[in-house]
This record gives C-alpha cells, sequence and structure tokens, in this order.
C-alpha cells in the first residue's frame, strides 16, 4: 500500500492511494494563493492597478530579455505584480497517469475546484463519488470563480519571467514562487459543466463496491454543508480519511466518529491555518468591529466565499446589529451565485444540524436570512451593475474574491478605501491580508483581520485521535513542529503513540499495512464433497484440494477439473495429516506402557523436555514442532515415534 501527495497546500490536499489493486485520488483541491502576485482583474479601465508604473529592470541582471520583462510585470509600492493572465496552481499530476486513478472521492465543496483539470484536460475515466449539498455547492464555487475571471478578460499570458535564469533575480515574493510553470489558466464553464455531470451523489453511511475489491462509506465531518470524511475497507484492512473537519456546534450535521475507529491507517489533512484563534472569538470581533464602523457613519466591507462561514457571518451579524439599534442597516450580498447559494441552503434540510433541521419541519427556513431577504435587510445581487438605485449607506457589503484578485471586491475597495470612516474585515484564513491588500496601497479605510476557521485546531485533533484509536497516523510534516511563528508552543503540534507518519509533496509512502488475509468462497459443489473432521464441539477441519478462480476481485474455490484431479486407486490408503498440539502428560503414560519407565519431565517457557537417561533420549516439544535426539538405539527411536503419533489427531 503506498501513498503520493499531489498538493504542497495542506489546507487544499490531493492525495493518490494505491491500495488492493485499486488508485484513489483522495480530494482535488485548487491553491489559489499564488494569484497574489498578479493584479487585481479591476471592472474600471481607470483603475488604480491599471496606472501602476512598469517594471524597469536592469540589463546587468536580466540581458536582452529584460526589455520584454517590462510588458509583463508592474510595480507598487515596492513590490512587484505580474500583470497578465490569472494563473491557478492544481495538484502536481506530472508523477502519476491519471488514466490509472479508478475513483476520485471528494471530502467538500473546498477541496474540488481543481476536478475540471483532473476530468477534462487529462485521461481520467474512473469514478467521482460526493455528496449532494458537496456537488451543487462545488458547482456555485466555480461557477464564481469562472465568472469573474471570463468577466474582464486578459489575453496576455506572461511566461517569460517564469525562466529560472529570470526568476531567481526577481524581488521577493516572485524569486519564491513555486513551479509556475506548472501554473494553469482558469477553465471554462462548459469544463465545469461537463466536469460535475462525470460525478456520482451518495448519502451518509452509503456504502459503494469499487470493483469487488473495495467499499467505500462517508460519514459527516461537520465542516460544511455536505462535508464528509471517508473509510475505505477491504474484508480484512480499514483505511480511514479525515479531511476539513469539524467539532464546533454550526449549522451543518454534526461530525460522526464512530465509522472511523478503530482503522489501520488514519490519513489526517485539512487542520486549521489560525491556530492561535478562536472561531468563536473572531465571529465576535467581527460583529463588534462592524457595528462600532456603522455607528460612525462607516461602511463595512468584508471579502467572503458564496457559502460556508458566509451562513454563520449572516445570523450573527444580523443578530448583534439588533441588539445594537441597528436593524435597519442593510447587509448586500453579491455574487454570481448569491441567489443559488442562498435557496440551496434552505433545501438541503437533512444534512443541517439537528436544531436547524427541526425548522424544515415545522415549517420555517431553518436559516434566519431566509427571513433577513424577505424583510429587505439582505439583499442579494449577481454584480454591483445589478444594485443602481437600491444602495444606500451605511451598509455592510459581503462579496468576493477574498484574494482580493477578482471579483466585486476590487470595486468596493478602490470606492471606499480614501476613506478612515469605512472598515474591511478579512474573516477566510486561505489569504495572507497584507499581501492581498499590497497593490491598493495605501488605503485609509480601516484594516481588521478576524479569520474564522473551523476546522479541527490541535487540542482538538490529538482528542479526536485518542478516540478513533488508529493502528497508524499519517499527517503533514509541517504538522508535528509548532508553526515557525510561534516555536515556543509545544502543543500546537500532534501527537500519537506510535509518533505519526508525515507526507509532503511529491514523496512517495510505503504505508505500514500489510495484506494478511483474503477472502475466499467455497463453491456449492465443492463445499458439498467435503467431508470435516470435528475438533471440539463447533469447530471442524476438513482437506481441500481445488483450484483456485480469481475473477473481479472475487476468489473462488472450485473442483479440479476430472483431467487435473488425482485418480483413486482401489485399495490406496489415503495419505494422513496429524496435527493438534502434544499433551505431554498423556504422551509419557503411553511411553510408560512401551516399557520406557525412567522418564524425567522439565517445563521452560518455550515447551517441555522429556528426557530419558536409561535410552540416552532427549525429546523437546514446542510449540507446532517436536524434536527426538535418539542415543542411537533404531528400535526406542520407532517406539518414541510411534507413541507420539498416536498421541496426536489424524486428519
Amino acid at each position: 500500500m503506498k501513498l503520493v501527495c499531489l498538493s504542497n497546500n495542506p489546507s487544499k490536499p490531493c492525495f493518490i492511494l494505491y491500495f488492493k489493486g485499486v488508485t484513489f485520488m483522495l480530494d482535488c483541491g485548487l491553491d489559489l494563493s499564488q494569484i497574489l502576485n498578479f493584479l487585481p482583474l479591476s471592472l474600471v479601465s481607470g483603475s488604480k492597478a491599471n496606472n501602476l508604473k512598469d517594471f524597469l529592470p536592469t540589463k546587468e541582471k536580466y540581458g536582452a530579455e529584460g526589455e520584454d520583462l517590462i510588458n509583463e510585470l508592474k510595480e507598487c509600492n515596492g513590490q512587484t505584480f505580474v500583470n497578465g493572465v490569472l494563473e491557478f496552481s492544481p495538484p502536481e499530476t506530472r508523477i502519476i497517469d491519471l488514466s490509472t486513478v479508478d475513483a476520485i472521492l471528494i471530502s467538500n465543496s473546498s477541496c474540488m475546484l481543481a476536478l475540471p483539470y483532473i476530468t477534462e484536460y487529462t485521461g481520467f475515466k474512473g469514478l467521482i463519488y460526493c455528496t449532494d449539498p458537496t456537488l451543487q455547492i462545488g458547482r456555485q464555487y466555480m461557477k464564481e470563480l469562472v465568472t469573474y475571471v471570463e468577466r474582464v478578460p486578459r489575453n496576455k499570458a506572461c511566461n517569460l519571467w517564469k525562466k529560472d535564469e529570470i526568476m531567481k533575480n526577481l524581488p521577493s515574493p516572485l524569486c519564491d514562487a513555486i513551479n509556475p510553470l506548472t501554473w494553469r489558466k482558469c477553465y471554462t464553464s462548459q469544463d465545469v459543466d461537463s466536469c460535475l455531470s462525470k460525478v456520482q451523489v451518495v448519502g451518509f453511511n452509503e456504502k459503494k463496491n469499487i470493483f469487488g475489491a473495495l467499499s467505500t462509506l462517508c460519514c459527516s465531518s461537520g465542516y460544511s454543508l455536505g462535508s464528509c470524511n471517508w473509510v475505505i475497507q477491504s474484508d480484512y484492512e480499514k483505511i480511514c480519511y479525515v479531511s476539513g473537519s469539524s467539532t464546533l456546534t454550526t449549522h451543518p450535521k454534526p461530525i460522526d466518529q464512530a465509522p472511523l475507529k478503530y482503522s489501520d491507517l488514519l490519513i489526517l489533512s485539512s487542520i486549521t491555518q489560525t491556530p492561535l484563534t478562536n472561531p468563536d472569538s473572531m465571529i465576535g470581533e467581527v460583529c463588534v468591529n462592524a457595528a462600532v464602523t456603522i455607528k460612525n457613519g462607516g461602511n463595512v466591507l468584508i471579502p467572503c466565499y458564496p457559502s460556508g462561514v458566509t451562513y454563520d457571518l449572516f445570523e450573527c451579524l444580523s443578530g448583534h446589529l439588533d441588539s445594537c439599534g441597528l436593524s435597519t442597516v442593510p447587509m448586500y450580498f453579491i455574487s454570481p451565485v448569491s441567489d443559488s447559494t442562498l435557496a440551496y441552503s434552505n433545501i438541503f434540510g437533512e444534512w443541517l444540524s439537528s436544531s436547524k433541521q427541526s425548522k424544515v419541519y415545522l415549517p420555517e427556513p431553518p436559516f434566519p436570512h431566509a427571513e433577513l431577504v424577505s424583510l429587505g435587510r439582505l439583499r442579494h445581487y449577481k454584480n454591483i451593475h445589478d444594485i443602481q438605485s437600491d444602495f444606500k449607506c451605511p451598509c455592510i457589503v459581503f462579496t468576493g474574491h477574498p484574494s482580493l484578485r477578482l471579483g466585486d471586491v476590487i470595486h468596493f475597495i478602490e470606492l471606499w478605501g480614501k476613506s478612515s470612516t469605512n472598515t474591511i474585515i478579512f474573516t477566510e484564513p486561505d489569504y495572507p491580508y497584507l499581501e492581498a491588500l499590497a497593490p491598493f496601497q495605501p488605503l485609509q479605510m480601516r484594516i481588521f483581520y478576524c479569520p474564522i476557521d473551523t476546522s479541527l485546531s490541535f487540542p482538538q485533533v490529538n482528542k479526536l485521535i485518542k478516540d478513533l484509536k488508529p493502528q497508524h497516523l499519517l499527517v503533514h510534516e509541517s504538522h508535528i513542529t509548532p508553526p515557525t511563528s510561534v516555536i515556543q508552543r509545544p502543543e500546537l503540534v500532534i501527537t500519537s503513540e506510535p509518533p505519526p507518519l508525515t507526507y509532503k509533496q511529491g514523496e512517495v509512502i510505503t504505508l505500514p499495512v500489510k495484506r494478511k488475509f483474503e477472502c475466499i468462497e467455497l463453491d456449492p459443489s465443492l463445499a458439498a464433497s467435503l467431508e470435516p473432521m470435528e475438533l471440539k464441539p463447533g469447530s471442524a477441519i476438513s482437506m481441500v484440494n481445488a483450484s483456485l478462480v480469481v475473477k473481479d476481485n472475487k476468489y473462488v474455490l472450485k473442483c479440479l477439473p476430472f483431467e487435473y484431479g488425482k485418480r483413486k486407486i482401489p485399495g490406496e490408503k489415503r495419505k494422513s495429516f496429524i496435527f493438534g498440539n502434544l499433551n505431554t502428560k498423556t504422551f509419557i503414560d503411553s511411553l510408560n506402557k512401551q516399557g520406557i519407565n525412567d522418564i524425567k519431565l522439565e517445563e521452560s517457557e518455550d515447551g517441555s523436555i522429556i528426557h530419558l537417561p536409561n535410552d540416552d533420549t532427549l525429546i523437546r516439544v514446542e510449540q507446532g514442532s517436536t524434536h527426538i535426539m535418539c542415543g542411537g538405539d533404531e528400535d526406542v527411536r520407532i517406539k518414541i515415534r510411534d507413541t507420539l503419533l498416536q498421541c496426536l489427531q489424524k486428519l
């Protein structure tokens, strides 16, 4: 059994697992952090991003190609950005033939954004499994991303700066970019539709048979709507994959730990990116900072994804505004898929926590944002052009993209950034907020970083490991040492006994799960021909002479064809097979009956030693073997042998 990690970001996982002749891909995360190296896709032609000064390289460093670099790079506040088509970093697939992948198992909607790169641009022909909410919300994530990219077309592809001899001389962070030659342009809407048409929907605790060799089962992970962990089982081995899980009580169905217990191997990924913060306190800070800004007459901008924690922010923020007497302040949710995501959140009742699920049967909307929409307090639009005269200040705007490189958030930063009464609040932990804001500096608006990550914290992970009791644990190498910023916090690591195994991108890991047994069926005709011998009540044994047939990963013992079977000769004695453990007391009594009387017995940890001093013989009885060391009298040796055989069972 082997595993390969294809992702450089442990929060956007992608693995290849080889198990019992089946090749799995576990998750298919898309790392978007590298788009911080690019200029924002601004909707307004006169924006600051479109009027930055050129990057002026020196001929000593870059030679003749330096002139061409001017067209690819721009400078802003001492930092250099790529002025070209946005490119994303899909999983590293050059080390694996994707046509050999049999099945892809998706854990949640944020771990499937690279799926079109796999299904549409490679030879992949396998199965894809995920839950219905993961499929539908993942579709919204992909559609939003594609819409943001396509509505501001940028046709210039920049590849010159990626050359090794040029890149090493570029300013940071461009010189530190990881494998930029593997970055890809965004897929299209047609790719998304074609990709997701291949996905098969599964429910929690629904078993799926994979080519007769293995079965898969998904169980709730508590992270987001429809998010799950996966259990891969054979008849004798059990592998669990835990990704994007949460023990917090929010809107999704709680984590289900029972199917994950007592596994041979537990693969762990997507642990919290903010180990020093608490999600509840961060939500409280968001509410307080937003209310203070509104009271001072300012506007609040919250870059967000179209699902997930955004639902909880609608609920918590509206309640806090009510308690502050600010119920008339409007909240705007602007996204190309805003109407779809709000609708889906209300129709997936069976995937919600029990408190929200009970509202569905009253019937009431499970989320408060349905009532907020009906009252006009939460207004959703596909883009800023649809708002027109309906927009009033002060207000709170939720819009994408959290990277600040694409989407309507760029327009609002340019609109409100020059006033210190306005506030931007970062809640997504995927991007360093200072790097995200770099192309827009200098900014006058207030900035708050309140990252809300509901993934498992290190104490929660360690408690979960103790509860699940896996034989072996596999984690990312960065999770066994404290983060560099808090090296003095040794509790911020994953601990287990035995110590966990680690993985990193591109490394092929041989897993310590050894296959020892296989389940084999008996053909009915063969079973009818057996003559079992009872060993003890309820247990019987029989010799089998048969052919092993392997088909569709099923093992069946069948009767031998006549021409291969051994022909019976009349009067021929059948060969006897000896089995069982030797009872030393019975053996000594039988030797006495044979006239061998001077016998000494010595018990040891490994077995028994029987000494016959008169006959110069030593008999050593061990588990599974008996040794007779005779001084040379053949008659005595034969007596001992025959007596020994009489004390054992024959088949």
